[in-house]
């Protein structure tokens, strides 16, 4: 299982507020069919294979340039696990808090 903690962000808008544009990236990632999680600062996503993965995040992107942004900046960071299976995204955080006293 591949996981990635991904942020898209708009480069040149002149406001500080990004729902809009969050919005949109997230409304990409939930209609690839991924199983991903919202957070206050990124979202994360699984897949099965890089192709997959990469797709979702370039679309996300896209619709932003598609929203009339001249620049986009993306930042990805990926855990490709391969010596045990099934490590999604809640079989880590269930991991930890099993650990927590």
């Amino acid at each position: 299982m591949i996981t990635a903690d991904f942020a898209i962000l708009p480069v040149g808008i002149n406001s500080t507020e990004l729902k809009e544009y969050v919005t949109k990236a997230v409304q990409v990632i939930k209609d690839s069919g991924l199983n991903y999680q919202l957070t206050a600062m990124g979202t994360q996503i699984e897949a099965d294979d890089y192709e997959s993965l990469y797709q979702a995040i370039a679309k996300a992107q896209e619709a932003l340039f598609d929203m009339g942004l001249g620049r986009v900046y993306t930042v990805i960071k990926i855990d490709d696990r391969r010596d045990k299976d099934g490590r999604t995204l809640q079989a880590k955080i269930d991991t930890v808090n099993e650990l927590l006293d």
